[in-house]
């Protein structure tokens, strides 16, 4: 029988499995037939394994290898979080090998594609193409702001009793609203085996790192030589919509997808369009 006879492409049907690396034991999820190059996902903000779109998820798994993993002291994964994005790099590193990989496609949103960036410029010959989402890079226009536009959202989340990802991804209107109820029901399409959701202590130490990150001195984003892709939405209040356009300027070997009348989530809003052109990026 062939290892991908019984191949696993709904994430919400992925198995929890856990490796230990460095002192931590990672939890991880993993679907899709086996390769010599998975695509690993890195996660945003406050992100646990439950906060993948399986509209994004799912048509990458169809034809790659896909792992999602719980970052250092997040979700079921052990340890403490720690207060740099370059830190969160050296951990993703450790999650990678210790799975055996030495070279892999890496999927990222938000937070996870400073994680990313800060991965690649350390380690260039571990990764084969990058995906970068929602995201800027170190020292960018504005990036030391995200902590005060993610509690102004939380706050208006909680007064309407609603989830803070329909105010920080989603524009408020009349085609951002329905899209963000959308996305949050697709985040509950998995029932068993759950994950536990970020503690504040952790969510706090994340919000620290990005404020550090978007002061830092710029990355010399020329090292990056890897096919890259980027998108956005036309209107991200978190990490604005012009840093994708610099992404795209300091990364000589990319290309770029702004959505329009979107935010932070518009490859969320827009998933119909978006995974279609992740998955040729991914497999040409």
């Amino acid at each position: 029988m062939n290892a991908n006879d019984n191949v696993i492409i709904a994430y919400k049907d992925a198995p929890a499995r856990t490796v230990d690396a460095g002192g931590v034991t990672y939890a991880y999820r993993e679907l899709g037939p086996k390769g010599d190059i998975p695509v690993v996902f890195f996660v945003h903000l406050a992100g646990t394994l439950d906060n993948w779109d399986p509209r994004i998820i799912d048509p990458i798994a169809k034809g790659r290898h896909v792992i999602a993993f719980d970052n250092r002291g997040v979700g079921a994964s052990t340890g403490r979080v720690p207060d740099s994005v370059e830190a969160m790099a050296d951990d993703a590193y450790a999650f990678i090998t210790a799975l055996g990989y030495g070279k892999v496609d890496i999927f990222s949103f938000s937070l996870g594609g400073m994680i990313a960036q800060a991965l690649v410029v350390k380690h260039p010959d571990l990764v084969r193409k990058l995906v970068l989402t929602g995201t800027g890079p170190k020292g960018g226009k504005d990036m030391d702001k995200v902590a005060r536009t993610t509690y102004w959202d939380i706050v208006r989340a909680t007064l309407t009793r609603s989830d803070p990802k329909e105010f920080l991804f989603f524009n408020r209107n009349a085609t951002g609203r329905p899209a963000a109820r959308a996305f949050v029901n697709r985040l509950e399409e998995r029932t068993t085996d759950r994950d536990a959701e970020i503690k504040v202590k952790a969510f706090q130490t994340q919000l620290k790192a990005i404020k550090k990150w978007g002061r830092g001195t710029p990355d010399d984003l020329s090292k990056i030589t890897q096919p890259t892709l980027i998108a956005n939405g036309d209107n991200d209040r978190m990490v604005p919509s012009i840093l994708s356009d610099d992404l795209h300027r300091r990364i000589k070997n990319s290309e770029l997808i702004i959505y329009p009348d979107s935010g932070h989530g518009g490859i969320f809003q827009y998933h119909d369009k978006f995974a279609p052109a992740a998955v040729d990026f991914l497999t040409r």
